[in-house]
């Protein structure tokens, strides 16, 4: 079985840096798995290495797709699994780097067996949503109360797959996942996290958000859209890209849009906590900068280059 090497934690805990560091120091490339950066031309707001770090390490899945197209889980898997095989096949490692969790966990197990969609279900569900999205929000909560928890109040597609899950198998989403046992994982892999405190993340949070509206977040926004992307489509629900948007709508001011990022931020990274501390198999690292990069490469060594579990 192949081996990989899996970076998690939280949007700003540093994920990036540390994965292309490891990369090097292993003789690896990085395999993205964040759901936004696979978009062309969402840049700034997606947070993507710099030119410079992709040229110095090589990086896989970032700019594959169209923004005027949904990118998919198993759309992720599909092409990961190319880009692993490449890495291995020219006697590379894989670093598997990113923050939605929901594609790691996919890429290692596998995707969940799912109900079948029911398309007058999710029209009723769409109608419901367009009303009263707050009124839908709290049904979910009833029905799926650990789904409401998990998915943003603003996640339009996740919360009526959940909702439509649970009035077609009439069972909560999230029971049906507990219940689905994890067969035999895809890929052998060390799974490392980055969790730093609160304090530090939140301050990083903001600095990373002022950094993105001072270097044009907006004025991206703008060629987007006047590129013809649609203001409602999934690419640009992207925290920062959202905010955006109602500013050129003239619903915020840019002041108004960066602070509405940041507290999107801060949110998304604590639910991406929660989902990560509820997990076993996470080999958490402590320290800062090279010191980060000198645990990781520890607990690697430690476990022999290699290791398998659960993520």
């Amino acid at each position: 079985m192949s081996e990989l090497v899996v970076i998690v934690g939280p949007t700003a805990s540093g994920k990036t840096a540390l994965g292309a560091a490891f990369a090097q120091r292993v003789g690896g490339e990085v395999v993205s798995a964040d759901a936004f950066a696979v978009y062309r031309g969402l840049d700034i707001g997606t947070a993507k290495p710099e030119p410079a770090l992709r040229e110095a390490v090589r990086h896989h899945l970032i700019d594959v797709a169209d923004p005027a197209e949904r990118y998919s889980a198993g759309m992720f898997v599909r092409d990961a699994d190319v880009a692993i095989a490449d890495i291995l096949a020219r006697g590379k490692v894989p670093v598997v780097v990113g923050g939605t969790h929901f594609y790691v966990r996919a890429l290692l197990f596998g995707l969940f067996p799912e109900p079948a969609k029911d398309a007058a279900v999710r029209d009723e569900l769409e109608r419901e949503w367009a009303r009263d999205r707050a009124q839908l929000r709290a049904r979910l909560a009833a029905l799926d109360p650990a789904a409401a928890a998990r998915i943003a109040a603003n996640d339009r597609q996740r919360t009526l797959r959940a909702l439509e899950v649970c009035l077609t198998a009439g069972r909560a989403m999230s029971e049906l996942w507990r219940e689905n046992p994890r067969g035999n994982p895809r890929y052998a892999f060390t799974l490392l996290g980055i969790g730093p405190d609160r304090a530090e993340l939140h301050a990083r949070i903001a600095e990373r958000v002022d950094r993105m509206f001072a270097a044009g977040l907006v004025d991206e926004v703008r060629e987007l859209l006047a590129g013809g992307l649609s203001p409602g489509c999934h690419a640009l629900k992207a925290i920062g890209y959202r905010e955006s948007c109602r500013m050129l709508a003239g619903e915020l001011t840019v002041a108004e849009a960066a602070e509405a990022a940041t507290a999107a931020t801060r949110k998304l990274a604590k639910r991406q906590m929660t989902w990560l501390r509820g997990e076993t198999g996470v080999q958490w690292l402590a320290g800062r900068g090279d010191e980060l990069l000198a645990v990781a490469i520890g607990r690697r060594e430690a476990r022999g280059g290699t290791g398998t579990g659960p993520v």
